[in-house]
């Protein structure tokens, strides 16, 4: 019997041993890294047709001319090929400017999973809705990790897609943050904002993230000192306020479909609750949809209108809660680039608790009446001038970076938007939101080189673009066996055991996924 004992606890060790070596093996085992394509000093595009973002016009057989990184000329009169200049036969084709996501959450792991999936699906712009505290996360990166990447773009030392905006962490209130982080991000009083501020205004950040449980009267200090930094407020809207309170104290974006909803009810009071509002929200959402008052909404955008205020409706978020239960929608085949920790630890969770509510009940479910309500929501919004912009929030369930873009210029128009319109939210619409219609967001002399050319036409169908024939970014060429190379790249990394582990690990490390999922 003693003999048995301890050959199975030396088997059990051994086991242990071995896993601990693989582990490890796995986690320092090299990561492959991608390799951008060749700069050329000067690019001549022939023979494009010319997507006018501003008018919808369709200007033909236009000769661009880019030197380094922006458009010197665009003229009908063909242009002589220096000998160090490359040439892009544009015959037939369209081009568009490149394309941004202006709700996405990258991570540690973006280099691999996330950046080349946006170049390759034509987004050369990214507004990251993330952020760290005071050190360094083995997860989420801060704003010192994506002004890094703002910089390999320039130096065009790896693939990357640009960086608009930076942001802080999300301040969600003392729940939000780890105990043993400095007092001022727990945001419990006013008085702790100005720590705040000027620590974000040290880390290069452009605005503060606000989040849902955030206290009414802390956000309020915040919304009004941040100006004074330079920074303003983008992100969730505060339950404890209402949505004409944040909309007059300045917040400059307000993200997710159901903001309206929030406040079109007459029960909206009992959202306003720090106590039981998840509670009261997750029993009212069909009331919530039902009692939706039109009017009072229509007031509030037009306040939105009039204040400027953008909103991003990120259909995509909404769409997955509505069809978790649907085999067509969750059988998707871009699952191939999600790694499968995310996949199961994340996703897999996610799904069945979606698809067990939508289930509960005969007939539509409550989540799939939230997501045509959002979308009716989104064609008033936009009928009454109120700024929409395109954004998907990579990387939440089923929000597969790059290709949900598409998918959203698509439920845009099938909002109501029109195929112009669409195109406007996810190219001069953030460029104007972001201070920098300047160099970016149009097709103009002067601009940074960030363009998109397509097979097909997006003011005739929105589907148009998907039909990604090659990306510009930064006056950098991606011609089309470059865009399958990074699609292979991530394919292949999210597949790997050793790059599953690193994710792993990652997470598991991160004292701010601890917290995330604690709430």
């Amino acid at each position: 019997m003693k003999k048995k004992l301890i050959q199975f606890t030396k088997v059990v060790i051994a086991i242990i041993l071995l896993a601990i070596i693989t582990i490890t093996g796995a986690y320092l085992w090299p990561t492959s890294t991608l390799q951008p394509p060749e700069s050329f000093e000067k690019t001549i595009i022939k023979n494009v047709n010319v997507v006018d973002v501003v008018t919808g016009e369709v200007v033909a057989d236009q000769f661009v001319l880019i030197e380094q990184s922006r458009i010197i000329k665009i003229d009908t009169a063909q242009m002589t090929a220096f000998d160090d200049a490359l040439v892009i036969d544009g015959k037939g084709k369209y081009l568009i400017p490149g394309l941004w996501d202006m709700h996405t959450h990258s991570n540690q792991h973006s280099e691999w999973l996330h950046h080349p999936l946006y170049i390759a699906n034509g987004i050369t712009g990214v507004r990251d809705m993330s952020g760290q505290l005071k050190e360094k996360d083995s997860y989420w990166v801060g704003s010192k990790e994506r002004l890094q990447w703002n910089k390999d773009l320039e130096n065009n030392t790896k693939v990357t897609p640009r960086y608009i905006l930076q942001s802080s962490y999300q301040m969600d209130g003392e729940k939000a943050i780890p105990e043993d982080a400095p007092d001022f991000f727990k945001l419990q009083k006013p008085s702790q904002v100005d720590s705040l501020l000027q620590f974000y205004k040290k880390e290069e950040v452009d605005f503060i993230k606000v989040y849902q449980q955030l206290p009414k009267d802390t956000y309020k200090a915040l919304a009004l000192k941040a100006p004074q930094y330079g920074l303003h407020l983008a992100g969730h809207k505060p339950m404890f306020l209402s949505l004409e309170e944040a909309v007059n104290l300045g917040q400059r974006s307000f993200e997710h479909g159901r903001i309206f909803m929030y406040e079109c009810f007459p029960e909206t009071d009992s959202l306003k609750n720090p106590d039981h509002w998840k509670a009261y929200f997750s029993k009212s959402k069909a009331k919530i949809v039902q009692q939706f008052d039109s009017v009072q909404a229509k007031a509030l955008m037009r306040l939105m209108q009039q204040k400027n205020a953008y909103w991003t409706p990120t259909l995509q978020t909404l769409k997955f809660e509505a069809n978790a239960h649907k085999n067509e929608f969750t059988d998707n085949e871009n699952l191939k680039y999600v790694t499968k920790v995310r996949k199961q630890l994340w996703w897999k969770y996610d799904t069945d608790h979606n698809k067990e509510k939508n289930l509960e009940s005969e007939g539509t479910s409550v989540s799939e009446q939230f997501f045509e309500a959002s979308k009716k929501q989104v064609r008033m919004a936009n009928s009454m001038g109120v700024p929409i912009m395109a954004g998907t929030d990579v990387t939440d369930s089923y929000v597969f970076a790059g290709f949900r873009l598409h998918d959203e210029l698509y439920e845009l128009t099938s909002a109501g938007l029109t195929n112009l319109e669409a195109l406007q939210s996810a190219t001069m619409v953030p460029a104007t939101y972001s201070n920098a219609i300047e160099d970016y967001g149009t097709i103009e002399i002067g601009k940074k080189a960030d363009l998109v050319l397509l097979d097909k036409n997006p003011l005739q169908d929105i589907n148009n673009t998907k039909s990604i024939n090659g990306v510009l970014l930064n006056g950098v060429y991606y011609d089309e066996e470059k865009l399958t190379e990074l699609k292979e790249f991530t394919e292949i990394a999210a597949g790997s055991f050793h790059f599953n582990v690193k994710t792993f690990l990652s997470l598991l490390n991160s004292p701010l996924i601890r917290v995330q999922f604690a709430d």
